[in-house]
Order: C-alpha cells, then sequence, then structure tokens
C-alpha cells in the first residue's frame, strides 16, 4: 500500500485527486494522511468526497475513513465494474474537479462510460470551469489520444449550485505529443444567469475582455450568453486556436463586469506573450496523462508552480518513468 502525505508542496485537495485517480487506474491502494493539511479547514470537503465516492463506485473500491472532514483515507480499488454512474454533489462544490479525477482514473478504459453529475457548480474559485474542460483540458488531452466530451444541461453558481452535466468518456490509447506553439484565433464565452440580462452583464464582461485582447492582433470573437440557474452568478471563459490556451474569470458580489471582464483578458494576454505552449494551470493536469502515454511528451510553461511540482512528485510513485524539468530562457520545458 502506498502512503501519501497529503501536506506534500500545495498540500491540497490536488494531491487527494491525482493519488485516487492513478490508485483506480495502476490497482495500487493508497493511504493518504494529512489531507489537506495547508487549507482552511483542513480534511475533506463535499466536493473531495464526491469525486472519490465516485471513483470507488466505479472501481469497487473499499473506501475506509471517507467522510467531510476526514484527515486521512484508505483506497483499494478493484476492476472498473460499471458504465454508468450518477453523482449527486449536495453544495456549489466543483463539477469540474470532479470530472478531472474521474477522466484520470478512466484514461485508458477500454469501453464507454457514462457519467451524470447533478448538483455542484459550472464555475468556482481556485477550480476549473466545466467550459474550460470543454474548450481547453478536453481538446489538448485529445492529442494524447484520451477521448472524452461534456455537455452541461444547467449551469450552477454559488451557492446553490444545482448543475446538471453529462460527460462520456470513450476507449482511448494514450500516446506521447510535444506541445507546440501556434495562435490563430481566440475565442470566448460570456454567461450570466437570466436575472442579469437587463443589466447587460454578459455583453460588458465581453466588451472589456475585448479592450484588452486588441493589443494582441488576434481575430477575437466573444459570445454572450444568458443561462438560468439556482443562483445569480456570472463567469466568462477564453481559449485560443490552435496551440490551446484557457483563462477564466468569475463574477462575485461586489464585482463588476467590467473588472471580470478586464481580468480574464489580463489573464490570456499574460499567458499568451510569456512564450509558453500551454496555460499554468493546465501544466499540472497533463503530467499524469504524459506519463501513462506511450513515447515522448512535452511543453513549455512560464510557471513551475507548487501544483504542478506536486503532480510530478504524485505521479511518479505510481508511474515508473522520470519527469524532467529544464530551464529554457524565462520558460520551463516539462519532458518526459
Amino acid at each position: 500500500m502506498l502512503e501519501i502525505d497529503g501536506s506534500y508542496l500545495e498540500g491540497g485537495g490536488q494531491i487527494l485527486r491525482t493519488s485516487v485517480g492513478l490508485s483506480a487506474l495502476t490497482k495500487n491502494p493508497i493511504h493518504i494522511y494529512n489531507i489537506r493539511a495547508n487549507r482552511t479547514p483542513p480534511g475533506l470537503k463535499v466536493q473531495h468526497l464526491a469525486a472519490i465516492s465516485a471513483v470507488a463506485e466505479l472501481f469497487d473500491a473499499e473506501l475506509k475513513n471517507a467522510f467531510v472532514g476526514s484527515k486521512e483515507l484508505y483506497f483499494t480499488p478493484k476492476k472498473i465494474s460499471l458504465d454508468f454512474l450518477k453523482i449527486k454533489i449536495k453544495t456549489a462544490g466543483s463539477v469540474g474537479l470532479v470530472l478531472q479525477t474521474i477522466f484520470l482514473s478512466s484514461a485508458t478504459i477500454n469501453k464507454n462510460l457514462k457519467i451524470e453529475i447533478s448538483g455542484g457548480g459550472t464555475f468556482g474559485k481556485w477550480a476549473p470551469s466545466i467550459i474550460y474542460l470543454q474548450k481547453v483540458f478536453l481538446p489538448v488531452l485529445n492529442k494524447f489520444g484520451f477521448k472524452a466530451r461534456v455537455k452541461i444541461l444547467k449551469h450552477g453558481f454559488y451557492p446553490k449550485g444545482g448543475a446538471k452535466v453529462v460527460a462520456e468518456i470513450f476507449p482511448s490509447k494514450l500516446k506521447g505529443f510535444y506541445i507546440g506553439r501556434r495562435i490563430e484565433k481566440i475565442n470566448g464565452i460570456s454567461i450570466a444567469s437570466k436575472n442579469l440580462r437587463n443589466a447587460k452583464v454578459a455583453e460588458r464582461q465581453a466588451e472589456n475582455a475585448k479592450q484588452i485582447l486588441n493589443k494582441l492582433n488576434l481575430n477575437t470573437e466573444i459570445k454572450s450568453k444568458y443561462v438560468s440557474s439556482l443562483s445569480i452568478g456570472t463567469g466568462i471563459e477564453l481559449w485560443t486556436n490552435q496551440t490551446i490556451f484557457g483563462a477564466t474569470s468569475l463574477g462575485e458580489l461586489g464585482k463588476k463586469a467590467e473588472v471580470v471582464g478586464k481580468e480574464v483578458g489580463e489573464k490570456l494576454v499574460g499567458e499568451i506573450n510569456s512564450g509558453a505552449t500551454i496555460d499554468n494551470h493546465l501544466a499540472d493536469q497533463l503530467i499524469p496523462f504524459m506519463a501513462l502515454a506511450e513515447g515522448s511528451s512535452g511543453y513549455k510553461v512560464s510557471e513551475l508552480t507548487n501544483h504542478t511540482k506536486t503532480n510530478i512528485w504524485v505521479t511518479e510513485k505510481f508511474i515508473d518513468r522520470k519527469i524532467k524539468i529544464k530551464k529554457v530562457g524565462r520558460l520551463f520545458e516539462v519532458f518526459i
């Protein structure tokens, strides 16, 4: 049984999600302790429990000490036992983080798998939006041979959540891929709940993002959309093509739409101007998939975050491959 110290480096939920995902995939049982030791409060939160419980059900795993607030757990997976799974998230916890855990655990699946999630949020603090998964995470992973798609049936915002999302995962064979750089266009979608339509919140977010992005002299298209949701909320997602970068900004009480738009625009401009080939948020998520893929893989990133260092540390515990880092000018090259 692998012993995983949940307080390592960033000491958050990342260690937990990657460990459980790789445990299920490799069939190595784990004991994780000091769970989210560097967070306040520490221990499991609802969204972490939803992710772990889903993977446990999917892989008929033995799960001990899995409850909200728990600082350690034991996870012993078996073979994948289902091809359809329903998940309920009782808070506005991130649907994206739950799905990322399931995607990793199912990275080498040999049959179709369908996941239905009700509850949770499609946008949230410190978590990937579902649109980020649709437009950035999954398209990049597709280059490595991972095949999945996500459909949003209903958006969910803090505090009530209430999202409805369907994900499908297909048989995949992971192959190495080195991410290059060729940026041709910026796309985006600015979303707000319907009760913000009269204030033109979605349009204002989009317009202020465009004002920032104009300095790049790239073809830019940002759509505005109003959605039904249980709570008032807004969010804007930007992504590039052909090389795919992503940037997200979340609306909050007292935060003007103009600020939300400017914020996301500046994030994306910063990523593009860095010279990197992926954004900082995707850098850590790619690590386990690169280690699982046959052949060589790599990318260049503007910052080597603790999330990335943590995922390298966790991944190398499960997979016997050395992930290398090389400084290239202002960038970090991560390769295998």
